[in-house]
């Protein structure tokens, strides 16, 4: 299942998804546009397009865990400082943490694993972050989806049920649109304007509370993690002294990465991602158990033709392409891809049953990079893809 969300709302999509009791992972990218009001100099306002990514992952229609695409580690130490965690895994134990299509997941069950957090603790942190992720999730209007069905993320620590949360956060969606234009983003930093007038009007406590917050380096969401509360409350909490212009909000394009981003970083780089073009889902499915465990990131498309567009959504840094396909030959597809500058040095190997000299001759002509038979076994499969990453 893949498309538009000017066709079909994630709402609809979480639904048909728990209706169908599916396994698998959603992602999710949208573009929004984020005012960047400078502080000081001549109050310049900036539009410029940033784009964000999800993953949310599902066991027989159940939510698992949801990740942010960009996400560092940065989401789990909030949620750690809230709870006087200090002790974090070293650089060399984060490299060494298995891959997985959710690493921020792996990072924690290895905290828990390490009896550096209890369950409790641990459940609670997923849900909070299963909450913002939905909250952002549900807001959006515009941009594209994939759900790929597969093997459920392990281990699992709790599942949540779709329906009481969408139902929960519908509702808070429609408290926060009454915020506008006070309010506007989670990602907002709120900066101190009136000091004079919030000594005069406030208690000295709820005083030193706001400017110790109100730092122009602590968005609303970090600001939620911290005290454990969801942005909705946090939000409705300030809105009256934003309201009195007493509290400003701005827009920075700053990050402030824990410790170990770089470390993770590095690590996220070192994942190549491959995309499977294969209208018999089995064969996307297979693909993706043998390629997942070895550190790839494994994306399956079924549909030829919505593919086509897909892949420069996802530049993948190698492309497998069935030949014998319904709606499109893989050889059109190849042949397609290949007239992209963005395409012309990406590894692309095609799949097929036959493994006769014609078909060789053919995916050489439009410009395939190898050409494997199917059934293929992991090692086959696994040697090939790693001479062409290698290469690359």
């Amino acid at each position: 299942m893949q498309g538009n969300l000017n066709e079909i709302d994630i709402c609809s999509i979480l639904q048909l998804i728990e209706l169908g009791q599916r396994t698998g992972q959603l992602w999710v990218e949208a573009y929004s546009s984020h005012r960047n009001n400078k502080l000081g100099g001549d109050g310049a306002n900036i539009y410029r397009p940033k784009q964000q990514s999800w993953f949310v992952f599902f066991l027989n229609g159940q939510i698992i865990y949801c990740q942010e695409g960009e996400s560092s580690l940065s989401r789990i130490s909030d949620y750690l400082r809230h709870y006087r965690v200090e002790i974090r895994l070293t650089d060399k134990q984060i490299v060494s943490l298995p891959p997985t299509d959710a690493p921020e997941y792996a990072y924690l069950w290895a905290l828990l694993e390490r009896n550096i957090i209890n369950p409790k603790i641990a459940g609670s942190i997923i849900y909070g972050l299963v909450h913002e992720t939905l909250f952002d999730l549900l807001s959006l209007r515009q941009g594209n989806f994939i759900f790929h069905q597969g093997v459920a993320l392990a281990p699992q620590l709790n599942t949540f049920e779709i329906a009481p949360f969408v139902t929960k956060i519908t509702k808070q969606l429609q408290q926060w649109k009454q915020l506008y234009p006070h309010i506007q983003s989670p990602e907002q930093l709120p900066v101190l304007s009136d000091k004079v007038q919030l000594q005069s009007s406030l208690p000295e406590a709820t005083v030193n509370k706001l400017q110790h917050w109100a730092d122009g380096k602590t968005s609303l969401r970090q600001l939620a993690r911290y005290l454990n509360r969801d942005i909705l409350t946090v939000a409705k909490a300030i809105y009256p002294y934003v309201q009195q212009s007493w509290l400003h909000l701005v827009y920075s394009d700053t990050n402030y990465p824990d410790i170990h981003t770089q470390s993770w970083e590095l690590k996220k780089k070192l994942m190549k991602r491959i995309v499977c073009i294969d209208d018999a889902i089995a064969i996307g499915e297979t693909i993706n158990s043998i390629l997942q465990p070895e550190g790839y990131e494994a994306i399956a498309l079924t549909n030829p033709l919505e593919a086509l567009s897909l892949v420069f959504k996802l530049k993948p840094d190698l492309i497998l392409c069935d030949i014998a396909m319904s709606e499109l030959e893989g050889y059109e597809v190849c042949a397609m891809l290949r007239h992209s500058t963005a395409f012309r040095l990406t590894p692309i190997i095609m799949l097929t049953g036959k493994d006769g000299f014609i078909d060789r001759v053919k995916a050489r002509m439009v410009g395939a990079t190898d050409y494997l038979t199917k059934p293929f076994t992991d090692t086959e499969l696994l040697m090939l893809v790693e001479k062409y990453i290698n290469n690359q």
